[in-house]
């Protein structure tokens, strides 16, 4: 099929090179414009991008599809359909209605659950067991449109949204080509979705990461998943702030939250609002990260110092 590929982050390589791989035709790749990134803060191409130009594609970086001549350019490559991941604009009623067989997203949830742009951070917060993938009809709606597939993969008690989403990513690129073989034997049907089961999943705010220990420490330790590797949840003790990459549950424990309750060699226990949280990788502001026999050479701490709350 006559391909527009849509996409910005990493997520969304692993579809683009399958339709590659599958012998689709790749019209034209739509990419977010360069933006700065890293220290030196660099206009800095988006994954989509490097790959598209990997292979040789014409490439369009567009801020907005609503202009015409956007349009207009998009009516020119007369493709079979657009395949849309992670793309992060907006796309108005004239492009949906340009392909032949419509825009196919590639959706990081098991729709209605968790329609938005944080999917995978909030199926992890909210301690779902199993999440998925959901190839969605576009409409002019926030992911609302009717499902086409939905595979699923459960979620481990380890896993952080990174490998949860290149678990995903993966499971995208195989989904949107069993979609895309149904579409050209002509067995392509779409479910509604049933809106009174949508739960939504905004943005992940930075001020999210800030631990609270009054929480549980089943709470926290999602959150800890849930942020790794944006924007990691972090506190504060000695007026240094810490990053925590990886931690784990002692159910045993019954303190002040926020305490110091034994430093062990697998690592610092925390008291939190029930229960307590081992601590075992973290980042100090600016440094590496450190296990936590590592990150008290230098920084020591000791039982009785406290993580402050939130602010």
């Amino acid at each position: 099929m006559k391909v527009i590929f849509a996409g910005t982050p990493p997520f969304s390589v692993p579809a683009l090179e399958a339709l590659v791989n599958a012998g689709h035709e790749i019209g034209l790749v739509l990419t977010q414009p360069d933006r700065p990134a890293g220290r030196g803060m660099k206009n800095t191409a988006s994954a989509v991008k490097l790959t598209a130009q990997k292979y040789g594609f014409v490439v369009l970086q567009p801020d907005s599809l609503k202009r015409p001549e956007v349009q207009a350019r998009l009516s020119e490559i007369d493709a079979d359909v657009m395949v849309v991941v992670a793309y992060g604009l907006i796309l108005p009623l004239a492009v949906l209605s340009l392909p032949k067989y419509g825009c196919l997203n590639i959706h990081a949830s098991l729709l209605p659950r968790w329609r938005g742009a944080a999917p995978v951070e909030r199926a992890i917060l909210a301690g779902d067991r199993d999440t998925g993938v959901s190839i969605m009809q576009m409409d002019q709606g926030l992911d609302t449109g009717a499902v086409v597939l939905r595979r699923s993969i459960a979620i481990s008690e380890d896993d952080t949204a990174k490998i949860v989403r290149e678990q995903l990513a993966e499971l995208g690129a195989a989904c949107i080509l069993e979609v895309l073989g149904s579409t050209q034997q002509g067995s392509f049907y779409a479910t509604p979705q049933n809106d009174l089961d949508a739960t939504y999943a905004p943005k992940v705010d930075k001020r999210e990461a800030e631990i609270d220990w009054q929480l549980s420490a089943e709470q926290i330790g999602r959150a800890v998943r849930a942020f790794n590797p944006y924007p990691g949840a972090r506190s504060s003790i000695r007026g240094i702030s810490i990053k925590i990459w990886k931690a784990s549950i002692h159910a045993d424990i019954r303190a002040q939250p926020g305490t110091i309750v034994a430093i062990e060699r697998r690592g610092i226990v925390v008291a939190c609002g029930q229960g307590g949280l081992i601590l075992e990788v973290v980042q100090k502001a600016g440094g590496k990260s450190l296990s936590v026999e590592q990150f008290l050479s230098g920084h020591p701490l000791q039982c009785g110092d406290r993580f402050e709350m939130p602010g």
